[in-house]
């Protein structure tokens, strides 16, 4: 009987953790979606779905979401297919490959808020490196950060900086268990290098990619508030707003707590919804090994 009982026993902190700020938290949220709370007093008004319909009729909303589609999917398609084509590199036997692989891997271990403020620095118009370059080589000089359509620009190039490694380990260590008796199958039967990538290499890698697309799509679409907040805080004006940086305006700045709750919901919502269509299709299309 304590056999049984002791697993249960060491979850329980977990389950606590778990509880506090996962459940209680979501629950709160949706609970608060129904309500335009007052932040004097914290006087709560029941308004039902008035705080989903005013979203769907704000125009800054509906292009925060457009933003984030955009966003999101020029990160994570760049992201995916660079990474897979450096980790194509660094996996060959060549000298120095180590230390490629290091400078690979250097940008995953700081944080957002550091890359998004590293990328900031060089992308400074007065004393940032890009800019110097720039001035020398080509003769222009640009305000990245603060003028369109550079801001988003350099938003997703950060991002896919700070994403990449990720992806590379993953692809590499994918790459590991490519059958090299297939390999070496394709080039007797006279495949050249562009067919054995794509027709060989890359499906058989398949189920990493699969994985890799979907948590680069939460990384892009949950965890950019940092680069965004360091970088632009949404800007020029709101160009470089997504659905999470809008949120924690609505919420915390505007002190809109119903409305930044029902963006919440929404939020969460939307990401279950493409979680469980990748997953029902997607792995349809997956060739696992």
């Amino acid at each position: 009987m304590r056999r049984k009982i002791f697993p249960y026993l060491l979850l329980i902190p977990t389950y606590l953790v778990i509880i506090l700020f996962i459940y209680m938290p979501a629950f709160d949220a949706l609970y608060n979606s129904f309500f335009r709370v007052s932040v004097f007093g914290r006087r709560r008004i029941f308004v039902g779905l008035q705080n989903f319909l005013s979203l769907f009729t704000d125009k800054d909303y509906l292009y925060a979401v457009n933003f984030t589609l955009v966003y999101t999917g020029t990160t994570v398609v760049i992201s995916i297919f660079l990474s897979f084509f450096l980790a194509l590199l660094l996996d060959q036997k060549v000298p120095g490959s180590k230390i490629y692989r290091t400078l690979i891997f250097a940008p995953y271990a700081v944080s957002y808020a550091v890359a998004g403020a590293l990328w900031g620095f060089l992308l400074n118009p007065v004393v940032g490196h890009v800019n110097y370059l720039m001035r020398i080589l080509f003769g222009i000089q640009t305000h990245w950060l603060t003028t369109r359509p550079f801001a988003a620009y350099s938003l997703i190039f950060a991002s896919i900086w700070k994403t990449l490694p990720f992806n590379v380990i993953f692809y590499l260590a994918a790459l590991q268990s490519v059958p090299s008796e297939v390999m070496e199958a394709s080039i007797i039967d006279g495949a050249n290098s562009w067919k054995r990538v794509w027709k060989i290499i890359f499906p058989l890698v398949s189920p990493i990619t699969f994985y890799l697309v979907i948590m680069s799509i939460i990384s892009a679409t949950f965890q950019s508030f940092a680069i965004i907040d360091v970088m632009t805080r949404g800007g020029p004006g709101i160009y470089t707003t997504n659905l999470v940086y809008k949120l924690y305006l609505d919420g915390f700045r505007f002190q809109k707590i119903g409305l930044a709750s029902a963006e919440n919901v929404i939020l969460f919502v939307m990401m279950m919804i493409v979680t469980i269509l990748y997953f029902t299709y997607g792995q349809r299309r997956v060739h696992y090994q």
